[in-house]
């Protein structure tokens, strides 16, 4: 029967021998329920959080002398930033850390889940973390030792997650740029010297 049917409209025939259907299956649509993020207008928000204040301090820039906060403030050298507050770092480099370098850390109330540590631009030496891990599990502190850029970017995540977290830096001796930096210089540049 089935072949008759194709057979009949492949040569374009209007007798068409249509089967009778006894079942007929019903379908029932349940009108779709908007999420909460469309709720509104249908538009998704997006939030740069490390330039919102009332997260806590992030760190939206860094050059080889210091750092910038999202507050505008400009730090130079190494410095250690809590979830509200700064201070400055006693060390030169990533050799000068140590026990008394560290021994803020585990002083503090409430006291801290993780510590983030950036050691400037090298790859931190297994030896280096070993040590340091060792010192601070003494005091049941989380330990992450990075490079500074990576630092930066895990301490504002996990500030913005409202977790009790620490950021002890040190500048990088060398900065790495792309396309996009050099492209967005020379706009701020071109900004500077145009006549209003």
């Amino acid at each position: 029967m089935i072949k008759q049917t194709l057979r009949a409209l492949a040569h374009g025939s209007r007798n068409v021998l249509v089967p009778n259907v006894t079942k007929v299956r019903q379908l029932h649509s349940m009108p779709a329920k908007l999420s909460k993020a469309y709720d509104h207008d249908g538009k998704t928000k997006v939030s740069i959080f490390n330039t919102e204040t009332d997260l806590g301090l992030m760190v939206t820039g860094y050059s080889q002398y210091g750092f910038r906060l999202n507050n505008d403030m400009v730090l130079i050298g190494p410095i250690t930033v809590f979830p509200r507050s700064v201070l400055s770092w006693n060390v030169n480099s990533f050799e000068d850390i140590n026990e008394e370098s560290l021994s803020l850390f585990p002083t503090l109330e409430p006291k801290i889940d993780v510590l983030i540590i950036g050691i400037g631009d090298q790859s931190p030496p297994p030896a280096l973390s070993k040590r340091i891990v060792q010192f601070m599990k003494k005091y049941k502190i989380n330990v992450e030792v990075l490079r500074t850029e990576q630092a930066c970017a895990t301490f504002n995540f996990l500030n913005a997650e409202s977790r009790m977290v620490a950021c002890a830096l040190i500048p990088p001796l060398h900065l790495s740029y792309n396309e996009n930096d050099i492209l967005q210089t020379k706009l701020r540049q071109k900004e500077l010297y145009e006549a209003e």
